[in-house]
């Protein structure tokens, strides 16, 4: 097998110590706007401004660099259709047989309910698989390593920009989420991972009125 080949950190870039302090408030900032919406727009969305922001989740750090994930961009009606059909089928059923009332009394001050219109209105489902094995460029079929960890990263950095190219998104969880596999024919050696819902918001959008945990609730420094 051969050994490691390196090349030069020259993408790096050093900044003053004040810009440094501007730009991660900036980014604090962009980012304490991002909310997450439930009435979308049917308004189009260029497919180029998604793809960017692909590329950027495919730039996210994962486990021996294997990139255990695929990224299933759904834009026909049918299929949005199909899907929702099948997510409200399970939300039913969790809302209504599985779900127990301490989880349901958690999502009570966000609205939610088993009736999924924006998955057939939103411009784009992004469906988001996890794959538990990976091909080499020699054709070798290699495990997969910290799977769970390196989707969830990529899937925060997708978020993130979305929402700075001025998108709004929302992370769908349906449970269990198998029907996507189906309707996407998607192998095997993938899971659904979650469904990521993304367009503008409606012009009569509306949001809970909630809060973030502070920066003691949250950290600890030792």
């Amino acid at each position: 097998m051969p050994g490691p080949e390196f090349t030069p950190l020259d993408s790096y870039r050093e900044y003053p110590v004040e810009e440094m302090r501007r730009r991660s408030t900036e980014f604090r900032d962009e980012l304490r706007r991002r909310r997450t919406v439930r009435q979308f727009s049917d308004r189009p969305v260029p497919r180029d401004i998604v793809e960017a922001c692909l590329l950027a989740a495919g730039t996210a750090p994962s486990g021996a660099n294997l990139q255990p994930w695929h990224f299933v961009v759904i834009s026909d009606p049918a299929t949005k259709r199909n899907i929702r059909g099948a997510a409200e089928r399970e939300e039913r059923e969790f809302y209504q047989r599985r779900a127990p009332k301490e989880w349901l009394d958690a999502l009570a001050p966000l609205g939610t309910d088993e009736s999924k219109p924006f998955l057939e209105i939103a411009p784009y489902l992004i469906a988001v698989f996890a794959a538990t094995h990976s091909l080499l460029p020699d054709g070798r079929r290699v495990k997969n390593y910290y799977v769970a960890e390196s989707v969830g990263i990529a899937t925060g950095m997708l978020v993130a920009g979305l929402h700075h190219a001025g998108l709004v998104t929302l992370t769908h969880t349906p449970s269990p989420m198998g029907f996507l596999s189906a309707i996407l024919s998607r192998p095997a050696d993938e899971r659904p991972y979650l469904l990521l819902v993304t367009g503008y918001p409606a012009d009569d959008a509306v949001v809970p009125r909630i809060g973030k945990k502070s920066l003691e609730e949250i950290v600890t420094f030792r």
